[in-house]
Parts: structure tokens; C-alpha cells; sequence
């Protein structure tokens, strides 16, 4: 009976986790979106065990900051979660966004699933295809690991700091492309 219930009934609570930069960015970003339930900033992809902010930002650590994104599938497809995050970052530049540079900030996609798998290397070879960069896609598309969520202070960030100048130069031109490129979703 659950595996009927399971088929008939979409995925309500699916998980996503992206890393493209600063996670203050994605999380403004992707929080705005319609279908998105909750989104943790965090760490993934490294070697420290329970790694923290201080940590991560020296690069020691191998983690990228990044989000995981609890959405409803039934509202939002893994599909325009990617689309969006491959809008609001460069996928080309290896370990940087903008002036963050280090491995941190790398573009990485954490797939949970075989076909988050599939979807992730489908639109990348569809944007390269597209010739949508005049570089090569360089995003990491890795099996999702242990996620270590970020101190208190770094979740919803934009939402509390939204004047700090870092917010105001970097994660607010991130959310108007949102907001331009994509007003049905949000």
C-alpha cells in the first residue's frame, strides 16, 4: 500500500543542494522561489569532520558552502531549481564567484538521486550546447555527502542583512535577476 500511495502521491519534501559562491546568495535566492519549503546554508564536499565557518573560508577544510533546499515537487521541478541556479552564478569560473576565490565557492551540484544525476548533466550539455558561456561549464556534479549546517548567523542571512554592503553589491543584483528572469516561479 505504501509503494501505491508513494507513486500516486509526489515527493512534497524533496532535497536539493547546490554550491555556487556564497551561500548567502543561493538562499536569498532560492527562497524566494514558490514550491521551496526551507533552506539550510551548510557545508559539503570536504574532509573535516563538523567543519565551521572559520574553517571553510581558509580552504583547509574542502567544503563548499552551499544549500540544501527542501522543496515540493509538485510546485517546483528539480529542473527550474537548476535553471535558476545556473542563472544566478558563473559556472565557468573554477573555485570563484566574483571576488570569492577558493575552493568554498566553487560550483558544485550534490545530486541525491540518479535522476537529479541525469538532470544536472542533461542541461549542462543543453547550456553548452546553447553556447550559453564563452567558457566551459567547470560545475562539479558529485553524489550528495554529509551536509553540515552553518552557524545560526549565516541562515536567512540576506533577510537580516539585506543593507550590509556585501548584501547590497553582491546578493541583491542576484535576486533582481531572479526576480526578472523568472516571475512566474516566484
Amino acid at each position: 500500500m505504501e509503494t501505491l500511495k508513494a507513486a500516486i502521491q509526489p515527493d512534497l519534501d524533496a532535497v536539493a543542494t547546490f554550491g555556487g559562491g556564497c551561500f548567502w546568495c543561493l538562499d536569498a535566492v532560492f527562497s524566494r522561489l514558490r514550491g521551496v519549503r526551507k533552506i539550510d546554508s551548510g557545508y559539503a564536499g570536504g574532509h573535516t569532520p563538523a567543519p565551521d565557518y572559520h574553517q571553510v573560508c581558509s580552504g583547509t577544510s574542502g567544503h563548499a558552502e552551499v544549500v540544501r533546499i527542501h522543496f515540493d515537487a509538485a510546485l517546483i521541478s528539480y529542473r527550474q531549481l537548476l535553471e535558476v541556479f545556473f542563472t544566478i552564478h558563473d559556472p565557468t569560473t573554477p573555485n570563484q564567484q566574483g571576488n570569492d576565490v577558493g575552493s568554498q565557492y566553487r560550483s558544485v551540484i550534490f545530486w541525491h538521486t540518479p535522476e537529479q544525476e541525469d538532470a544536472a548533466h542533461t542541461l549542462i550539455q543543453e547550456l553548452e550546447n546553447a553556447h550559453t558561456w564563452p567558457a566551459p561549464v567547470v560545475t562539479q556534479i558529485l553524489p550528495a555527502q554529509t551536509f553540515f549546517p552553518a552557524e545560526n548567523y549565516h541562515q536567512g542571512y540576506f533577510e537580516t542583512n539585506g543593507g550590509q554592503p556585501y548584501c547590497q553589491y553582491v546578493v541583491a543584483p542576484k535576486v533582481d535577476k531572479l526576480r526578472r528572469k523568472f516571475p512566474a516561479w516566484l
